[in-house]
C-alpha cells in the first residue's frame, strides 16, 4: 500500500473522529440544557412526556410505511417514489369506506362518496371517532389495506413488470411518473382541498383513543410481519431473495410469487399507515404521502436499507428527534433536526445503523 493511500485513510479516520467528538459534545450540551430547563421549570415533565409520546406515535406510522419501502427496495431493487402516493391512496379509500358505512342515514351519498369534497357530512355529525363508529373505523382500515394492495398490484402488472429486467434508474423514473399519475387521479375525484374527516378524539382519563388505536394497530401489524418473515416458508423465501435473487432462482424459489407477496405486504402497510395517520391528524389531502416520503426515506436509510428492524429503529429515531427538537426550535423547522441527525449518523455508518442485518 502506498504512503499516499495510508495518509488518505488516516486523514479520513481523523476527520471522522473529529466529527464524532463534535457530535458527542453537541449531544452532551443538549442533554445538560434539557436538565436545566426541567430544573428551572421552563420545561415541565408533562410537556417533555407529551413530546416523547408524540414521537413514538409518529415513529409508528412512519415505521409501517418504512417497512414496506425497505422490502420493496431489498427485493425489487429500486427506490419506489410512488410509495408516498400509495399511502395517500390508502388514506382516501379507507376513509371513504368509513364514511359510507358510518354516515348511513346521516349524510347524503355524494358527500360520503367524495369524502366531504362538497363540504357536507361533518365528521362530528357522522360520528367519525372510535367510540361512536367503531365498525366504520375498522372497516375503513381493512378497505385501506385492500384497495392499496389492488392498486399496487395493478401498477406492477401494467408498469413495473415490463421493466423488471431494466436497471434501478429506469424503475425509479417510472415510479416518479406513477406517483404523479396516482396523485392527480385522486385530485380529479376528491379535489385538492385539505379537509377534516375525523371527529375530535374521545379522551377518557386523558388517553387519546385515536392515538391508542394507532399504536395498537401499528404494533400488531409490525409483530405480524415479524412472525411472517421469521416463521413461514414465504418469509424465508423473501429473505433469501433479498440476499441473492440469482441464487433464489437456482434453488427453485418462486420469485414471481415472492414479488407478488412483497407488493401485497408493502402496499398493505402503506395503506394502513395512510389511514392511521389521518385518524391521528384528523385531516386528509392529496399531498399527504408525498410530504411524508422524505421522512420515510430518511428512516429507511438511517436504519439500513433492506433491514426491516432497521426501518423500525430508524423511524423511532426520526419520530422522537422531530418532536423532541421542539424544545429548542420552532415547529416549522423540526424536520431539519431529523435530517441533520441522519447525515451525521451516515458519516460514521454509511450503510445505516443496521447495516449487514438481513431483511427480517
Amino acid at each position: 500500500m502506498s504512503t499516499g493511500n495510508v495518509r488518505g485513510r488516516l486523514s479520513d479516520t481523523t476527520a471522522q473522529e473529529m466529527v464524532g467528538a463534535v457530535l458527542l459534545l453537541g449531544i452532551a450540551v443538549l442533554a445538560l440544557d434539557l436538565v436545566r430547563l426541567l430544573v428551572t421549570g421552563e420545561l415541565s415533565i408533562a410537556r417533555l412526556g407529551s413530546y416523547l409520546w408524540a414521537g413514538i406515535v409518529d415513529s409508528l406510522y412512519i415505521g409501517l410505511a418504512a417497512i414496506g419501502l425497505s422490502m420493496t427496495y431489498s427485493i425489487l431493487r429500486f427506490a419506489n417514489f410512488s410509495h408516498g402516493d400509495l399511502i395517500t391512496t390508502g388514506a382516501f379509500s379507507g376513509w371513504t369506506v368509513a364514511y359510507l358505512v358510518g354516515g348511513i342515514g346521516v349524510a347524503d351519498l355524494s358527500s360520503r362518496l367524495l369524502l366531504r369534497a362538497n363540504g357536507g357530512a361533518q365528521p362530528g355529525a357522522v360520528g367519525m371517532d372510535v367510540l361512536a363508529a367503531p365498525l366504520a373505523i375498522v372497516l375503513g382500515l381493512v378497505a385501506a389495506v385492500i384497495v392499496t394492495v389492488l392498486v399496487a398490484l395493478a401498477i406492477d402488472r401494467l408498469v413495473y413488470r415490463k421493466l423488471r429486467d431494466e436497471d434501478g434508474i429506469a424503475l425509479l423514473i417510472a415510479s416518479v411518473g406513477v406517483a404523479l399519475a396516482l396523485r392527480y387521479l385522486l385530485a380529479v375525484f376528491y379535489t385538492t382541498d385539505t379537509r377534516g374527516v375525523v371527529a375530535q378524539a374521545p379522551s377518557p382519563g386523558g388517553v387519546d383513543l385515536h392515538q391508542l388505536t394507532l399504536v395498537v394497530s401499528a404494533v400488531s401489524l409490525m409483530l405480524g410481519i415479524h412472525l411472517l418473515l421469521q416463521y413461514t416458508k414465504l418469509g424465508k423465501s423473501m429473505r433469501a431473495m433479498s440476499d441473492n435473487k440469482d441464487l433464489a432462482l437456482i434453488t427453485g424459489i418462486p420469485t414471481e410469487r415472492v414479488i407478488f407477496a412483497t407488493w401485497v405486504i408493502g402496499a398493505g402497510l402503506a395503506g394502513a399507515a395512510g389511514y392511521l395517520i389521518v385518524l391521528d391528524r384528523g385531516q386528509v389531502s392529496i399531498n399527504l404521502g408525498w410530504f411524508l416520503l422524505l421522512l420515510i426515506f430518511a428512516a429507511v436509510i438511517l436504519g439500513g436499507i433492506g433491514s426491516i428492524y432497521g426501518a423500525i429503529a430508524g423511524s423511532l429515531v426520526i419520530g422522537i428527534t422531530i418532536n423532541l427538537s421542539l424544545v429548542w426550535i420552532p415547529s416549522d423547522m423540526n424536520e431539519i433536526a431529523a435530517f441533520t441527525l441522519m447525515i451525521v449518523v451516515l458519516i460514521f455508518r454509511p450503510d445505516g445503523l443496521f447495516s449487514g442485518v438481513e431483511t427480517a
